[in-house]
């Protein structure tokens, strides 16, 4: 299993590569903008290929753009829904732009809206936004803590939204490990990620599964709260770690952890942990 970490690109994309192979990075996970506020943030030439140039001289692939955290698929606001909209668009060209494969993407939440409304427009959303721009970048559906009005906690809803869209080639998921135990699948043993897995491959399939979030969690299975926390030091724990990365359904995928962090010995301290893991 490749590793690595959501990288800032705190002082432009110059800073990402040293970022990541400082902290032993394989692969990267970054934001292309601001994702708490709705900005341009036009992507500089000189940055860009800065960038590219100095990802090209290391090993480091693939590599993961996130989606702002204010898209919302499933909005029933018109307004909101537009522009979530023209942001994926953006963020689908910006990946192709920075050298990025594929484009994650919350789910989104349903707000007043009935569950099916809200599966049946973020559908429609992924679609217009693969019509207006179609190129290779893969965009991939992140599963939900299932915290408030979140959709895509769920196998049997993600599998909604798949089976609704018209270009289902260029979607897969990134099963966020954290949010998955938070929703009620307990990763803490052995026979509970294997029912994970048989219900991802019988509703999904496995080969959707193009990336893991690997993140412990502060809060207990099922309690639909969203908290990451270190490797092996929250209710996933150490044993539940070990068994999903040497699972051999998953040990070919790549794994980013969003664990918290202050400097960078929090996370060399968890890249340390994660690898001591791997058999």
């Amino acid at each position: 299993m490749r590793l690595g970490f959501h990288i800032s690109i705190a002082g432009g994309f110059s800073r990402v590569v040293p970022r990541a192979l400082k902290n032993g990075c394989e692969v990267v996970q970054f934001f292309s903008r601001n994702p708490r506020a709705w900005t341009d943030g036009s992507l500089k030439p000189n940055e860009v290929e800065s960038f590219r140039k100095a990802l090209s001289q290391t090993a480091i692939t693939p590599l993961f753009l996130h989606a702002p955290y204010l898209l919302n698929l499933a909005s029933p606001s018109p307004e909101l829904y537009a522009r979530s909209i023209t942001y994926l668009c953006e963020e689908l060209q910006r990946a192709q732009v920075l050298g990025a494969q594929f484009v994650i993407a919350h789910v989104g939440n349903r707000l007043n809206n009935t569950e099916p409304i809200a599966l049946e427009r973020i559908s429609r959303a992924i679609d217009s936004s693969f019509t207006a721009v179609d190129n290779s970048v893969q965009l991939l559906l992140e599963n939900t803590a299932g915290q408030g009005t979140e959709v895509g906690y769920q196998f049997n809803q993600l599998q909604s939204i798949l089976e609704q869209l018209q270009d289902k080639r260029r979607v897969g998921i990134c099963l966020d490990i954290a949010h998955a135990f938070e929703a009620g699948y307990d990763l803490s043993t052995s026979k509970g990620l294997d029912r994970l897995l048989d219900e991802f491959d019988t509703l999904i399939g496995l080969d959707k599964l193009k990336v893991l979030h690997l993140n412990d969690s502060r809060s207990k299975s099922g309690s639909r709260v969203d908290r990451h926390w270190h490797i092996g030091e929250g209710e996933i724990g150490l044993s539940g770690f070990r068994n999903i990365v040497n699972h051999p359904a998953l040990i070919h995928l790549p794994g980013i952890m969003e664990t918290p962090r202050k400097t960078d010995d929090d996370d060399q301290k968890n890249m340390a942990v994660m690898r001591s893991l791997i058999n």
